[in-house]
């Protein structure tokens, strides 16, 4: 048996450690997690309350169009039914762009460090990735500009980044879309855009009529639905109509689209999810500060955190006492680790935790 000679060198993407795995494991029995980005107040009460209604249906397929998802996120932000595409999470959308745009061999280009799937999924495609470093822990875009050719097929752009949870200001982003070649699409990732509050940051949606550009967001994050993987892109009605051609029927599971659709009516929950970031930030920054620890200013619901060459043996601390942080090891930043900004008790038992090793 022989592979495709395009994944025999892919590295395979490590998701964070689940809860259960790392109880399971160590034998330990409170166990919180900061390492995946999730919601740490759980999935909206009114997504909760439609998989419930919806459970007795799933005997059936699921509409394939996402149908009452797709009106309803249309009317959210104001653009036509036919400018979205749904996807079993953001990172499915991905896969579909490259499928549907993207042959062996042509150019893609990436960012480093940041979402490693854009890699990954690139690679195992086929495609000849062109990696531009990031300046900073920011997205150059201007020697992304510079490094784009008329072969460049995609290049991807999270906004704001993971893992650094940086953001390209709104002069930035339009600069760099100014003269792109024809071919080249643009996938603008903001799958945490809603947690952002700063007023230069670009809203994706206003560049996606002039431009080839998908704008991709997420349910998993800000609305906590993580575990059903719902996410969706926006573009212009040609580059959806090509990347519908290349998905698979029913993607997105009745429960998914159910759940996402009562969080978005769930408005009080996204406010009270984005000020426990902004609490929970304020209170990390400040006793990160206390211990002289540096550490990137974020946007997101995480910030990465430099501990030096010990940063792998502190993570591994950390787990043993049933503290879960992502260790930035797969992303070549061994002297890093990211936390996700949890609850007031678990940002305090981080920070408890954290003060016995750095001691």
């Amino acid at each position: 048996m022989q592979p495709r000679k395009a994944i025999l060198n892919v590295k395979p993407y490590q998701p964070g450690k689940p809860i259960e795995e790392v109880k399971r494991e160590l034998g330990l029995r409170d166990v919180i997690k900061m390492a995946s980005n999730e919601n740490p107040l759980g999935p909206s009460p009114k997504a909760m309350d439609a998989i419930r209604k919806y459970l007795q249906n799933i005997n059936r397929y699921p509409e394939g169009g996402c149908f009452y998802l797709r009106q309803a996120v249309a009317r959210r932000l104001k653009v036509k039914p036919e400018q979205l595409i749904f996807g079993n999470g953001s990172d499915e959308l991905i896969g579909l762009l490259l499928r549907a745009f993207v042959n062996e061999g042509d150019e893609v280009m990436v960012a480093n460090p940041t979402f490693l799937m854009y890699e990954i999924a690139s690679a195992c495609h086929g495609a000849k990735i062109k990696i531009v470093p990031m300046r900073y822990f920011k997205y150059d875009l201007k020697a992304m500009k510079d490094a784009v050719t008329k072969n460049t097929k995609a290049v991807f752009i999270a906004n704001p980044d993971n893992p650094n949870g940086t953001y390209a200001a709104k002069y930035e982003l339009e600069n760099f879309l100014k003269g792109l070649p024809e071919e080249t699409i643009v996938f603008l990732d903001e799958a945490y855009s809603e947690f952002v509050e700063e007023g230069d940051y670009p809203d994706g949606l206003d560049y996606i009529d002039k431009n080839n550009i998908i704008v991709a967001r997420t349910f998993s994050k800000a609305y906590g639905l993580a575990g059903l993987r719902v996410g969706y892109g926006v573009a212009n009605p040609e580059i959806i109509k090509y990347m519908e051609a290349a998905r698979e029927p029913f993607n997105v599971n009745s429960l998914a689209q159910a759940g996402a659709l009562g969080a978005l009516k769930d408005k009080d929950f996204l406010s009270k999810s984005k000020r426990v970031v902004r609490e929970g930030k304020k209170y990390l920054y400040s006793e990160l500060k206390a211990l002289g620890i540096r550490y990137v200013p974020s946007v997101t619901n995480f910030i990465l955190i430099e501990l030096g060459p010990k940063s792998g043996e502190a993570s591994e601390r950390l787990l043993k006492k049933g503290v879960i942080v992502r260790s930035m090891k797969g992303w070549g930043m061994g002297n890093f680790i990211r936390v996700t900004v949890g609850k007031k008790e678990e940002n305090k038992r981080f920070i408890r935790e954290l003060k016995k090793i750095v001691a």
